[in-house]
């Protein structure tokens, strides 16, 4: 017999109420909160769906799914946050109700997803940020529709929704050219997602485009974390390495890391060092000088990636896609 919410409630510690507006996606309880309440649920066999949706209150239900393998990506982040509202206010606007659930690469897949396929939701967004192609063949277990989120591959089978990592890349990359007439440095991630490449397909797009040699531009690799960033460029800068006059990051998270870390060493921004991030998260704004940076607009993307899904379901245009949605640049003060 399946736990009920009551009793999933005493369980963990919680109000029925807190566990009710974590299993059906509503605001007032944490990221945090919300991810625990799913994973009890799931390992105590909770039905989900034991109310049933009819036609004049619910076309269905949508479950928006974040693919987890470290966590040091998908994270708690206003820039996942952001995808979430954007999924959640396309299915209210469309007549879906919307369901969060996880997986994570560590524990069966297979077995994951086939408790996924037993709730025969309407459809499945994946946000497969920290996803590798190899995982992909293993949602062919979905009789739903499904599409991807915020990654890429050369599968022409599966329907992509992501970022222009390549053409924001090559916009930061250019705008550091143009300012500094000179060769910009790299703070790459040194942990591989697919977006990241195709970051890194835009910077050298960018420095080869200016007739500059790909292999003169100075790479440092960082944890892509506000936190891991700053140490690891507060161990290189301790080391003496010569740096760089002006530096591409990643992400956001990685920009600011690494000035705080130049900032403790004495350099001066964008004086001595000048900055380009990724992202435009709210933090940008405030940091002390501000952050020029990549604006991906986060609520379309997810906007964009439910409208996919909600064709698919609707048996419309059921052609692979892959959609990108445009970025655009936003000078602040961490170049001159």
């Amino acid at each position: 017999m399946s736990i009920t919410a009551k009793q999933l409630a005493a369980m963990l510690g919680l109000s029925e109420s807190a566990v009710s507006l974590a299993l059906n996606n509503k605001p007032g309880v944490s990221r945090a909160t919300r991810e625990r309440v799913f994973e009890a649920a799931k390992e105590n066999g909770f039905e989900f769906f034991r109310k049933s949706f009819t036609t004049d209150q619910k076309k269905g239900v949508i479950c928006f799914t974040i693919y987890k393998k470290s966590g040091a990506v998908v994270d708690d982040t206003p820039f996942f946050s952001a995808l979430t509202d954007g999924v959640s206010i396309c299915c209210l606007k469309e007549g879906y109700d919307c369901v969060i659930r996880y997986l994570y690469e560590d524990d069966d897949l297979e077995n994951q997803i086939y408790a996924i396929e037993k709730s025969h939701f309407s459809g499945i967004i994946v946000l497969a940020t920290e996803m590798v192609e190899e995982r992909l063949k293993v949602f062919d277990l979905l009789t739903s529709p499904f599409v991807f989120l915020d990654s890429y591959f050369e599968k022409p089978q599966y329907n992509f929704i992501l970022i222009n990592n390549i053409q924001g890349a090559f916009m930061a990359t250019s705008h550091l050219i143009k300012r500094r007439r000179t060769q910009p440095g790299y703070l790459r991630s040194s942990f591989w997602i697919s977006n990241f490449e195709q970051r890194a397909d835009g910077f050298y797009k960018a420095i080869r485009a200016a007739g500059m040699s790909t292999s003169q531009s100075h790479v440092i690799r960082l944890t892509p974390s506000q936190s891991g960033a700053y140490h690891d460029m507060k161990a290189l800068l301790n080391s003496g390495e010569k740096l760089a006059d002006c530096y591409f990051a990643d992400n956001d998270l990685i920009a600011i890391g690494a000035m705080q870390a130049l900032k403790e060493a004495g350099y001066r921004i964008p004086e001595d060092v000048a900055i380009v991030g990724f992202d435009d998260m709210p933090s940008c704004e405030y940091v002390n000088p501000p952050l020029s940076t990549i604006n991906v607009p986060k609520v379309c993307l997810g906007e964009t990636a439910t409208r996919r899904l909600i064709q698919l379901i609707n048996g419309l245009n059921p052609q692979p896609l892959k959609i990108e949605v445009s970025t655009n640049l936003v000078k602040r003060k961490s170049v001159t």
